[in-house]
């Protein structure tokens, strides 16, 4: 017997599709996001948001290369910033390549300057509540991820 079934869960979907499919919704939310001005980016600036209106915050996306694995101050953060987003209901993916991430969501606007991507938070517009697909899609993905113990599931990135 596996553990989905003692559980009566059933198993996350495996084929590339499926993934793939994840990746392109991450991808369409990031630049969405962007356009919209939903979107902050960096460990202290997202900490700091989600500490003063965690119930805005739709989606967070956490970044790191593999030389990043042996920054402990960073795992640090990670685990922090995991343990609010399980806390406050707040869908979570990491992300395994920052260059294209970055390549995504791009310097910033103000000062044209490269940006700390590590962490990434969508929050939702202010006047109006956001009905995305892709973030309804990655909502779907995140919750049959969490359904075989996958709390923060890896996305890559599309080509």
């Amino acid at each position: 017997m596996t553990l989905e079934e003692i559980h009566g869960q059933h198993a996350l979907p495996t084929d590339h599709d499926w993934m793939q499919g994840a990746s392109k919704a991450l991808h369409e939310l990031l630049v969405s996001a962007q356009r919209r001005g939903c979107l902050t980016a960096g460990v202290y600036e997202s900490a700091k948001l989600m500490n003063v209106d965690p119930d805005n915050v739709a989606f967070c996306v956490l970044a790191a290369d593999e030389e990043d694995e042996g920054d402990i101050a960073l795992q640090i953060h990670f685990t922090l910033i995991q343990a609010f987003c399980c806390e406050n209901d707040i869908d979570i993916v990491r992300v395994n390549d920052l260059a294209k991430l970055a390549a995504i969501v791009g310097p910033s606007e103000d000062s044209g300057e490269p940006r700390d991507f590590h962490c990434i938070l969508i929050v939702n517009p202010t006047e109006e509540g956001w009905k995305d697909p892709a973030l309804e899609k990655l909502n779907s993905f995140c919750e049959a991820s969490r359904n075989v113990n996958d709390w923060v599931p890896t996305v890559p990135l599309p080509e």
